[in-house]
């Protein structure tokens, strides 16, 4: 994945370049706007409902940390 976005938003194209916050605030938003930033997830038995080859991923594309939070909410049916 981070040699995708690294082919289709790289660092340091000329037209598209923030002078604040460094280099890789542009891409950062190119980025941002081809990952998703919520997910349904069903949960059966107590388990999430995904596929074989399905997994979560938690992409930052800043390359110095930031500080970020996870919200879980479940909504059980009875």
């Amino acid at each position: 994945m981070e040699a995708f976005f690294e082919h289709i938003a790289p660092e340091g194209e000329p037209w598209y370049q923030h002078t604040m916050e460094g280099s890789d605030d542009s891409p950062a938003h190119l980025r941002t706007m081809i990952t998703p930033t919520s997910m349904t997830i069903p949960i059966d038995d107590g388990r999430l409902s995904l596929g074989t080859w399905q997994g979560l991923f938690l992409a930052e594309h800043r390359r110095r940390g930031h500080h970020r939070r996870i919200l879980l909410r479940v909504l059980a049916v009875e």
